[in-house]
This record gives C-alpha cells, structure tokens and sequence, in this order.
C-alpha cells in the first residue's frame, strides 16, 4: 500500500486509478467489514472516515439503528479540510454503536475482523477504521478517540494512531458520545502521515466553542533526531501481559539506543481512572443521545401517546450497549447520587489532570501500553469488566485532554500486533511525534 505521503504527490489519473484498484480490493475482502459502505467523494486522496463524521449527501449512522436512513446535511469541519488539502472521503468505516465498545462488535452492521488473524477483535470503537488501514484498504483514515478508540484499536491492528490534544481538532460535524472527551485523530500505515494527516484536520474553527483556535503545524518540522526525556511508569505496567512487557522493555532500549533520556515515575492506580471516566462518559452519552427520540432525531416507533413512542423509538432504535450506558449516565445525574458520583468524578479528574502536570515538569513525554494485552479472540471481552480493562491505559490522556501516540513495537509468538503509545503535554504535538518518530525508525517494525 503506498503511503499517505506518497499519494499526496500522485497525479489525478494515477490516483483515479488506484482508486478503481483500491475498490477492486475491498470487494475481494468484504468479509473483514471494515466498511459500512464505498463512496468517493471528489477526486482526491482517498481517506477513510468513521460512520460517525458527517460528509453531505451521505448516509451517517453511527452504526445504529436508531439512525438508519439519515442523511448529512453538511461537512463536519474535518472533512472540509480534507477538502480543501486535495484530500477526499472514501467510504464509511465500522464503528461500535455510538462509539460505545473495545471491539467493534454492538455495531448494527455486525462485527468487524481483525485483519492480522479474523479470529480475534479489531479493537474499537474505531475498528472499521483500523481494519481498513491494517489490511490495507485504506491509505489512511479518521477515527475519534473518548477513551482509546483510536490508540487501542490501532495497537490491536498494527497500525499508527493518534488522539490530539483536546480541542485542536474541530468536533464540528462529529456524532457527539461525550463531548469534553471527544477528539476526532489520524489512523494510518505510520508516523508521518499521521502528522501530515493530523496538520489537514487540526486547526482553529469559529464553529466549534470547544477549538483550541491554534493553528500550529508540526509535520513539516518533524525532527527525529531531536533528544528528549522520557519517563516510564515500571509499577503502572505491573498488571500488563507477558507480551506487552516485552515491548515495552524493548521500547525503552530503542529509546535509549537513540540517545534518550529515561527516568522513572510513578502514576497513581489506575482504577480511579477507570470510575471517573465511566461516569463522566455516560453522564455526557446522556445527555448527547436524548435528542434521539423520533421525534428530534431518529426512526420513530409510533406508540399509543407521546410517551410510548419515546419509549418504543429508543427500546428498539439502540443496542443493548448503549442502553447500559444511558441507564448509568442517568443514575449519576439522579438526585441524591449527584454528589456521589458526578461530582466526584470531576473531582479525580482534577487529580489526574494535576498528576500528568507534575510528571511533565520533568519529562517530555511518558511511555504507556496502549491494552494490558494484545487483540483478544471474540468471545473473550464478553465478561464486562474485562471489556472495561481494555482501556485501563487509555482513559486517562482523555480525562486530561492531552494527545497520545499509538505506535506497533512487535509481534507475539501468535503474531500478533503489540502497540504502546507515547503521551505528551497538553499542546505538544511536535514533541509527540518527534519522539514516535525516533521509536519507530529504531524499532523498524513490519
């Protein structure tokens, strides 16, 4: 598959045909479900993009039900840019309803494979996304990240993926699960392609009240060689798999081997991380999915009065996920469990805001796993707390807004991708890919 980097520099006819072949090859691999559907849109670069970003004319679902038959009336801001950048969308990827799952599989449309071995998950939410890059059938694609649906998707497909910062990339146009954690970011084959792809979406927008209004670029600065400190966490990585382990261990000598500096710290469990996130997450679904009730948005169901339609739309119109999430996003805002729950959510999230601060007095950026393990078989996250572990490493670069790295280091004995990602401060971006860069040259993965 020839690179972002690579296509950008291709000619309008090279390009038409690449993507006649391009279609020819996700035909022949339909069976993995990357794709939702195939459209092209203009006559540039073709990137695959989430069924959750809106593109005119087309069907967007969210991969629900509730919004079968929905048709955009607009550009999200980040498919103007892709525009506007000689860029175009191509097709819609799979996605977990509403962005809610680890692997891909309470999407309406049915379960996505993982490319590398069918039997085992592609991550999620964004696993239509990373399916596509990882077999590739797409150069590149867009996904969003609340809690790792970027990162841990991208790690479990060996792929590239990056969250930024929260608010330097527009949500304008993004299907909303938790908007103070949202961030719509690159998926693709490596890591400067990911900053190329990162600089056409980021950007300041008067459209969303949330933008950073920053309109830096990083990938024509992009410096591997640049020396940085990185710390890495020894006890925050003691519940992580064998294999996971072994990749960081090698990370950290291929960091070294490229003259970085390494110090150790320590970040606090890991756990509060998991129950602030979980309330704060479903709080925000709460509210952002209300207004599908057939008659704002969404299928209706007509009922006997008012109430039974509401009541029939939603029971039928969303998965047994979503439903979960409502029924607790409701709970924590209740009266009299408020204080309880919300409030102190807000509150750990304050604590871990401030805990990365301190980290980054020191340090550039921080090594993390991306999953305590590589891609489980289907079946296997079935167990719900186990389903909620796969993004015991993620969650929190959400809760502070700061952006990560996903990048593969090895395979296992099963060949299968391990990914760990580098997080940097709030805003530093050239930094995060900077030091990815200088890991990925060292490590040479393929």
């Amino acid at each position: 598959m020839i690179t972002l980097k690579e296509a950008l520099a291709m000619s309008k006819d090279e390009l038409n045909k690449f993507k006649d072949e391009l279609q020819t090859k996700i035909e022949a691999n339909k069976d993995l479900n990357a794709y939702i559907d195939v459209n092209t849109f203009g006559e540039g670069v073709p990137v695959a993009i989430k069924d959750n970003i809106q593109v005119k004319e087309w069907s967007v679902t969210s991969a629900s039900k509730i919004l079968q038959g929905y048709i955009a009336p607009y550009n999200a801001t980040v498919i103007e840019k892709l525009l506007a950048a000689g860029l175009s969308p191509f097709g819609r990827t799979n996605m977990d309803e509403f962005a809610m799952g680890s692997t891909t599989e309470t999407s309406c449309y049915g379960k996505t494979l993982n490319p590398v071995n069918p039997e085992h998950v592609p991550g999620g939410s964004s696993g239509g996304s990373a399916a596509a890059v990882g077999a590739g059938l797409a150069i590149a694609a867009l996904g969003s990240d609340t809690g790792g649906s970027i990162r841990q998707p991208a790690a479990y497909c060996g792929i590239v993926g990056m969250k930024p910062t929260y608010g330097r990339v527009s949500r304008y146009g993004l299907g909303a699960y938790a908007s103070s954690l949202d961030q719509i970011g690159p998926m693709t084959q490596n890591v400067e392609d990911a900053a190329i792809l990162y600089d056409i979406i980021s950007g300041s927008d008067v459209k969303d009240s949330t933008n950073a209004m920053r309109d830096d670029k990083v990938s024509d600065n992009l410096n591997p060689e640049r020396k940085l400190t990185i710390a890495i966490l020894p006890k925050y990585i003691e519940n992580a798999s064998d294999d996971v382990k072994e990749a960081y261990s090698k990370a950290v000598e291929a960091l070294k081997a490229q003259g970085h500096t390494i110090v150790e710290k320590e970040m606090m469990d890991a756990k509060y991380d998991i129950s602030a996130y979980y309330v704060t997450a479903t709080a925000e679904a709460t509210t952002n999915l209300g207004r599908y009730d057939g008659i704002r948005y969404g299928n209706r169901v007509e009922g006997a009065n008012l109430e039974e339609t509401y009541y029939k739309t939603r029971s039928e119109g969303f998965g047994d996920e979503v439903k979960r999430r409502i029924l607790l996003g409701n709970f924590v805002l209740s009266s009299g469990y408020y204080e309880a729950y919300y409030v102190k959510a807000q509150k750990t999230r304050h604590l871990i805001k401030e805990e990365y601060a301190k980290i980054f007095n020191d340090v550039d950026l921080i090594l993390s796993p991306v999953a305590p393990n590589v891609a489980p078989k289907f079946g296997n996250l079935q167990i719900r707390w186990r389903c909620i572990l796969s993004d015991i490493y993620t969650i929190s670069v959400n809760l502070a807004g700061l952006p990560a790295l996903s990048l593969p280091i090895m395979k296992n004995a099963a060949g299968m991708p391990v990914g760990l990602q580098l997080i940097a401060n709030a805003y530093e971006e050239q930094t995060l890919f900077d030091g990815a860069m200088s890991l990925e040259k060292e490590i040479a993965y393929k």
